[in-house]
């Protein structure tokens, strides 16, 4: 990491894991409330629409941010009907990303295909205008990959803060959210699919399985590389 790249951040690391610390007590609206009080609008939301809970706390505190969606051409229709159904409740400031025609050689499960069709459009959507931070949906409770994960930190891979205000947060808590708010579920929650990816990669999750076992199922990954 460039001391210039922390420099333009007006934040050190440290001061971020000072931050991060302090947050693990605090709701995730106060995160939210710090992310859009400090970086306004250079700060932008990465949405997958498996859950709204973010967007519904993030519009609460930023009507007009904006909200990247990764389309990677090869989500299930319910995923993209969904989106549709969101940014029309919302008036989502909404930005769809497209994989560029180099993409064209990895289809949706083979080898680098996540760099290609997600790491690389998502890099490039959440760089542009200057924007300083990004806020995700990460969650400690989708796995082992993700237990370690912070509230605030420094993001070396995309050069920007990244926040993550639902860290803490358990698949009890989105959905007592989603329920005590009267917000829609993802339609293929209720089929079992826990977490909810490309079409051709993902399945329902059986009982008792961690929730994220659907992703990639039969292949050794656990991670596209946006989190990794």
């Amino acid at each position: 990491m460039s001391d210039t790249a922390v420099q333009d951040q007006d934040v050190s690391p440290e001061d971020l894991a000072v931050l991060s610390n302090q947050f693990e007590t605090q709701p995730a609206g106060k995160v939210i409330r710090w992310a859009v009080d400090t970086f306004g609008s250079s700060l932008v939301l990465a949405a997958s629409f498996e859950d709204i809970v973010l967007i519904d706390l993030a519009t609460k505190a930023a009507p007009g941010i904006e909200v990247i969606f990764l389309d990677t051409e090869a989500h299930f229709p319910e995923t993209l009907a969904f989106v549709e159904e969101i940014r029309a409740r919302y008036d989502l400031n909404l930005t769809v990303t497209k994989p560029g025609p180099e993409a064209a050689a990895y289809p949706c499960g083979s080898d680098q295909c996540c760099q290609f069709r997600k790491v690389a459009p998502l890099k490039a959507a959440v760089q542009k205008h200057g924007n300083r931070a990004w806020m995700t949906s990460l969650k400690r409770w989708d796995g082992p990959t993700r237990a370690g994960a912070p509230i605030v930190s420094w993001d070396d891979a995309f050069g920007l803060v990244k926040i993550n205000p639902l860290a803490t947060w358990t698949g009890d808590d989105i959905a007592s959210y989603l329920k005590d708010h009267d917000l829609p579920s993802h339609p293929l929650v209720s089929q079992g699919y826990l977490s909810i990816g490309c079409a051709p990669t993902t399945r329902p999750v059986a009982e008792g399985e961690d929730p994220r076992a659907g992703r990639w199922a039969g292949l050794d990954k656990s991670e596209c590389g946006l989190h990794a």
